[in-house]
């Protein structure tokens, strides 16, 4: 049974190259998203249980004004629970580590699964590194339009508490992730080449050695 579905796909694979990556990248990049999704409530409890980091303003790069007139920031995680502040720095760590967490998992898995790449592991890095940053600071801008408005939905306005603040967490990090998943797959292409093997070997020769 396994090996007639692995013939199956071989075959698919052979016939159809970058549909099949692009359906193994999704199949990955879901199981990513279920990590994070996992990860992103357990580390909030954790800040909001053992830290005062909840009451710690972090506002920063602000970039213009809200339709109220109020300024908006990049990064808005106003001291405070949900929903009537912003979560804190509590919440900012939260968010951040589980992408950081998810984010170098998606690197080798894609590396290694999807693309097969055979090119510097340590120039992919570097690239990948800086397409995260990038990524991190436009899903922050795009954040501060959906995140407070998810969370005053499900806790104020329906009445659910705390429960409607672990959907408000799903939520918000499903948007993320959808986020991450459109952009990143374009940029996998350009730095997760296969060359001839001459051709790797002479990358991979390329790359710092550990002493």
């Amino acid at each position: 049974m396994i090996a007639a579905i692995r013939s199956r796909w071989g075959r698919f694979a052979t016939d159809h190259p970058e549909l099949s990556k692009f359906l193994v990248f999704f199949v990955l990049s879901n199981g990513v998203t279920v990590l994070q999704l996992a990860l992103m409530p357990l580390f909030r409890w954790g800040f909001d249980t053992f830290t005062d980091l909840v009451n710690v303003d972090f506002r920063v790069f602000p970039i213009g004004s809200n339709v109220d007139g109020s300024q908006y920031y990049m990064f808005d995680y106003a001291a405070g629970e949900l929903p009537a502040g912003g979560g804190g720095l509590a919440y900012f760590l939260a968010v951040q580590i589980t992408l950081l967490i998810a984010q170098v998992i998606n690197f080798f898995a894609q590396r290694n699964i999807t693309f097969k790449s055979n090119t510097s592991i340590w120039r992919a890095a570097f690239w990948y590194a800086i397409a995260y940053v990038v990524i991190t600071f436009l899903a922050a801008a795009a954040q501060g339009f959906y995140k407070a408005p998810i969370y005053e939905l499900l806790i104020s306005t329906w009445g659910w508490g705390g429960t409607g603040e672990t959907i408000a967490d799903v939520v918000t990090m499903i948007i993320n992730a959808a986020i991450s998943f459109w952009v990143f797959y374009p940029i996998f292409r350009v730095i997760f080449r296969q060359v001839p093997e001459q051709d790797g070997a002479d990358e991979r020769a390329d790359a710092p050695r550990a002493s």
